[in-house]
């Protein structure tokens, strides 16, 4: 079949320039110039490529990988954090901190790290994926989660070593687990939990379901559940105050939107924010 021929425009082609710079210190010459002006273009009209609006502000999705203990918090930074930045999605994963960061030094694609503490941020640095020093954003304290109207009459940390009850501690590879410990080195309390849990939400479930008498937790986490737990506090407690840092990774797919939410996190907003559901400043 005969081949149908297009018609020419009338008009001159448009120019090209011979060389466009896509990143600093790298150069695209003749037509790969072309060839690369088209394809980023497709890719931002289909909301991939490298996010970024012309006039710096942030678009796109921004993944955030956050200590379980955050989620309440978070949640709620990254909803007004979409609201005041239309286009944008924020994507949470919230787990044990020493469970994140092992999924970030293997790989796992992430923009920002906020953990519950600057032990399990160290894993994050010392592999090289921290953009930046990371720095504290609030501070957590212990508590003791009971059942509501503490039954029990648990007052005090030496109390959960009576016969009988029941207490899950997070595992001492998590801060929660970590800052427990410490805080019952503290009070000359030896305690042997019924389990040991991968973070602090799995802890409180326990005595949510009523499968556990008491947990030792984060204030914010009692604060969090409402009438579904009591909090009993404890002078050890200050003996093992965790400080919460975040950072943009170095291999952040959006860098400019995980700048942002973190700005948001460290603001006047963000601050009343985590005051609010019981942090403390850092």
């Amino acid at each position: 079949m005969p081949r149908r021929r297009t018609a020419r425009p009338s008009h001159p082609p448009r120019r090209v320039p011979t060389a466009v710079r896509t990143r600093p210190g790298r150069t695209v010459a003749g037509a790969g110039a072309a060839a690369l002006l088209l394809l980023s273009g497709a890719c931002a009209a289909d909301g991939q490529g490298e996010p970024g609006a012309r006039d710096g502000s942030p678009t796109g999705s921004v993944t955030v990988f956050a200590a379980a203990s955050l989620e309440e918090s978070f949640t709620v930074l990254g909803e007004r954090f979409e609201k005041a930045h239309p286009g944008t999605k924020v994507t949470f994963n919230f787990g044990g901190s020493d469970s994140l960061a092992a999924g970030i030094t293997n790989g796992a694609p992430a923009d920002v790290f906020a953990a519950a503490s600057t032990k399990t941020m160290g894993i994050v640095t010392r592999h090289g994926d921290a953009d930046g020093t990371p720095a504290p954003f609030a501070r957590n304290r212990l508590t003791i989660a009971t059942l509501p109207g503490n039954p029990r009459g648990i007052g005090s940390l030496s109390d959960l070593t009576r016969p009988g009850l029941k207490v899950v501690l997070c595992d001492r590879s998590v801060p929660c687990g970590a800052a427990a410990r410490t805080a019952l080195t503290a009070a000359a309390v030896d305690l042997t939990p019924v389990s040991y849990e991968q973070d602090v939400k799995s802890a409180l479930t326990k005595v949510e379901l009523k499968e556990a008498d008491a947990a030792v937790v984060y204030r914010t986490d009692v604060r969090a559940a409402g009438d579904r737990v009591d909090g009993v506090d404890f002078p050890e407690s200050a003996e093992a105050v965790n400080d919460y840092p975040a950072t943009v990774l170095k291999n952040a797919p959006n860098p400019t939107a995980a700048r942002a939410f973190l700005a948001l996190v460290r603001s006047a907003e963000g601050q009343r924010v985590l005051n609010g559901a019981g942090f403390l400043a850092p």
